[in-house]
This record gives structure tokens, C-alpha cells and sequence, in this order.
């Protein structure tokens, strides 16, 4: 019987590794790019390059007939140890009923990975049964606060190592996407060359914006009411870009994101300097910086701000016939009052 407990993804990485493989695994959850990791590794595990052409299976939930699904699971493997069978979106395979009693009976020689980019409805069959059985575990997005960390890894990982601030900074620019951190930490692995450290500077060149034009000095200067300073920062930043629409809504993002977590310090500010920073997933390398911006923000200065965000991105995406510049002057000159 499975574990009533949920295994995580460093759980499951650690039993591909030892080659401790059970016949059912059940995982889902919105992080898919640890998924993507897990259905790599499992598949570089359990098989040798030259068993693949006839013992793996990749099928997709919503291209899938489950008849056809479970003659896979039920195969035996040829001239291998095992076989392995990957159903992506196991939440839309039609007829998905039959998996409760397969979970009960599983094939030994198949491990068999059904794979759910969302939380299905564990209550019902067949998840309900398939959970009972099957090694399972729900794969859900990192903190904000966790950011730094998994980035301090994940560059450790690629050799190098990077400055807690450096992180810090990343984390903040790539937000929650695991996905976005990996590629910009290739980026930066390239782009330092035969350095071993990543620093502050790294990151902000890397990313293809200066020391002085980039989207973390235009929040400093909304967040402190320097009006002209980032009217310039913003006009500056648009103008290099290849792609203004893009530059400008990714702008969007990141300021929404930066407002965001000043209302969350809102509620917060009676505890510790360490637990503000946890509860609004701030970096204790900028938790003051936060603070000293929100002494200036009233209530209603932070609903201006949440609705001025919000209808600039619903220009931006087709709304208006305004410039993106315009659209980006008007939202500076709310946010930096």
C-alpha cells in the first residue's frame, strides 16, 4: 500500500538514483518542470539507451485511448530488465476508469508513471484508488522565499557558485518559474566564462540590461518617488529592447509582483525582521528597502497601484491602440507618487 504521506521531488530522485523502482508511480501538481526532471531521470535509470526503442512509452492524456494505454502497461519488456510507460496529462485521458483496478494488480516487470499537470479530484476513481497504490506525490511550485536557495543549487549544480545577494536579485526578476531560473542560470554559466562565482553584476548584465538601466533600479525608483529617475529608467529600458510590447509587459510583472509582496509585508509588520521577510517572501538583503517604500504607501496608494497594473497589462494585451510607452509613462507617473 502507498504511503499516506506524499513523496517529494528530492524522494523520488534519490530512489531513480539507487534504482529503487516501484511498478505504479502517481505524481501531479503545477511545477512541471521538476515533472519534466523526474520523467528524465526516471527514464535515464531504469533503461539503457539501446533498451529505449522498445520498452518506453510516451503518451499524452488527451491523444490517448486508455484501452490502448493499459495493453502498454500490461506489456512485458524485450530484451530488458523493465519497460517504462509515461502518461502525460493523465487527468485527460477519457475512460480513465479501468487504471483503479490496474493500480490494485500492477504489471512488475512496467514501471508505469501517470503524470497530472493540475491536482485531480483525489476523492473520485480512479485517482482515489490509483492513490492507495502507487508511490505518489504532489509536486507544487516554490515559495518565493525558497528562490534563492533552489538558484544557490541549481548554480552549484552547473559548477559555479553565486553570491547570496546575487540570488537574492535572480529570484526576484525570475519570480516562482523554476523553469525561467534554470535557463537564466545556463545563461549566466555562459556568460561568466571560466569564473567560478556569479555575481550581482553578472546577473543584471547577463540578463541583457545595464548596471544602471534595469527593471531592479525602476523599482527602487518607483518605491521611493523618484518620478523623473524612472520615467528615464522605464523610456530607457523600452527603447532598448528588440520586442517593446514584451519588455513592457514583463515590466508589468515584475512591478506587480514587487506590489504584491509590499501588501503582504503590510499585514506582517509586528513580527521579526526575519519572519516579515519569510511571510511576504522577501530576501532579508532587501527587506528594509520594502520597508522604506511602504512607509510611503497608504492603503489607497496600494489599490491605485494594483488597479493601475492592472489595466496597463490589459492594454498591453490588445486593449488599447496606445503605445506601449505611453501605456508605461502613464503607469510610472501612478506608482511613483
Amino acid at each position: 500500500m502507498a504511503s499516506r504521506k506524499g513523496h517529494s521531488y528530492w524522494d523520488f530522485a534519490a530512489a531513480f538514483r539507487r534504482k529503487d523502482f516501484k511498478p505504479l508511480y502517481f505524481i501531479y501538481g503545477e511545477e512541471t518542470f521538476l515533472i519534466d526532471q523526474l520523467q528524465r531521470l526516471l527514464i535515464q535509470c531504469a533503461l539503457q539507451e539501446h533498451e529505449m526503442d522498445f520498452n518506453y512509452d510516451l503518451v499524452y492524456g488527451a491523444e490517448a485511448d486508455s484501452s490502448a494505454v493499459l495493453g502498454m502497461c500490461r506489456s512485458y519488456p524485450i530484451m530488458a530488465e523493465r519497460r517504462v510507460v509515461v502518461v502525460r496529462n493523465f487527468e485527460l485521458l477519457k475512460q480513465s476508469e479501468p487504471f483503479a483496478a490496474y493500480a490494485e494488480v500492477p504489471n512488475p516487470t512496467t514501471i508505469v508513471m501517470l503524470l497530472c499537470a493540475r491536482k485531480p479530484e483525489l476523492r473520485r476513481n480512479p485517482y482515489k484508488a490509483i492513490k492507495s497504490k502507487a508511490a505518489w506525490g504532489e509536486i507544487t511550485r516554490l515559495r518565493d522565499r525558497d528562490m534563492p536557495g533552489w538558484i544557490s543549487k541549481r548554480a552549484k549544480k552547473s559548477g559555479r557558485s553565486i553570491q547570496p545577494r546575487a540570488a537574492a536579485v535572480l529570484a526576484d526578476y525570475v519570480g516562482t518559474s523554476l523553469r525561467t531560473a534554470a535557463n537564466e542560470i545556463d545563461k549566466l554559466v555562459t556568460f561568466v566564462g571560466d569564473r567560478t562565482s556569479i555575481t550581482v553584476d553578472d546577473v543584471v548584465r547577463a540578463g541583457g540590461r545595464t548596471r544602471d538601466v534595469n527593471v531592479f533600479k525602476l523599482q527602487r525608483a518607483i518605491g521611493n518617488g523618484r518620478l523623473s529617475e524612472a520615467l528615464r529608467i522605464g523610456d530607457r529600458m523600452l527603447t532598448a529592447a528588440s520586442n517593446q510590447r514584451g519588455e513592457a509587459l514583463r515590466i508589468v510583472a515584475f512591478l506587480t509582483a514587487y506590489y504584491t509582496k509590499l501588501w503582504k509585508l503590510q499585514s506582517c509588520r509586528h513580527l521579526s525582521n526575519k519572519a516579515m521577510a519569510a511571510s511576504a517572501g522577501i530576501s532579508p538583503f532587501f527587506l528594509q528597502e520594502y520597508l522604506h517604500s511602504l512607509r510611503r504607501l497608504s492603503d489607497d496608494a496600494l489599490r491605485t497601484a494594483f488597479s493601475a497594473l492592472l489595466a496597463a497589462d490589459f492594454e498591453l494585451k490588445g486593449a488599447t491602440k496606445r503605445s506601449e510607452r505611453l501605456v508605461m509613462t502613464l503607469l510610472i507617473r501612478q506608482l511613483a507618487v
